[in-house]
C-alpha cells in the first residue's frame, strides 16, 4: 500500500469513528461526514507533495477551505486518541510518517518535479 492510499484509509477510519460517536450512525457515514470525506479525498489526490506528502499536522500548505479545515481538526482531535485502540498499525504508520520531512515542490528542480509526476524530462543526458 502506498503512502497516499494509507493516508486515505486513515482519514476514512477517523471519519468513521467520529461519525459513529457524534451522529449515531451504525456502519455508514451521515451525509455531512460523507461530504467531508469526499472533499478530503479530493484534496489528498491533488496534494502538491504527491507520495512525499507529510502528515497534515506537519504540512505548511493549508489545502482545506476554512470550513472543512475546522471540521478536519475536530475529527482528528476526537478520533486521533481512539485510533490506536481500533487501528494500531495505521496509527503507528501515521506517527512514523509524521516524523519525516518532505521537500516542498517549489524546492525541487524541474527534472525532479517531472520525475515525481511520472513524466520523462524532454532533455536527454547528452543534449
Amino acid at each position: 500500500m502506498n503512502h497516499i492510499d494509507r493516508e486515505n484509509l486513515t482519514m476514512t477510519k477517523m471519519v468513521g469513528i467520529y461519525c459513529r460517536a457524534h451522529h449515531g450512525t451504525g456502519g455508514e457515514l451521515c451525509d455531512d461526514c460523507a461530504q467531508f470525506l469526499d472533499y478530503a479525498q479530493v484534496r489528498l489526490e491533488k496534494c502538491p507533495y504527491g507520495e512525499d506528502k507529510p502528515t497534515c499536522a506537519n504540512c505548511p500548505v493549508h489545502c482545506y477551505k476554512p470550513r472543512f479545515r475546522d471540521r478536519a481538526k475536530a475529527i482528528m482531535r476526537f478520533s486521533g486518541p481512539r485510533m490506536f485502540l481500533r487501528h494500531p498499525l495505521l496509527t503507528i504508520a501515521h506517527l512514523i510518517d509524521g516524523r519525516r520531512r518532505a521537500r516542498h515542490p517549489r524546492e525541487l528542480t524541474r527534472e525532479e518535479r517531472l520525475e515525481r509526476n511520472g513524466r520523462v524530462s524532454s532533455r536527454q543526458d547528452g543534449d
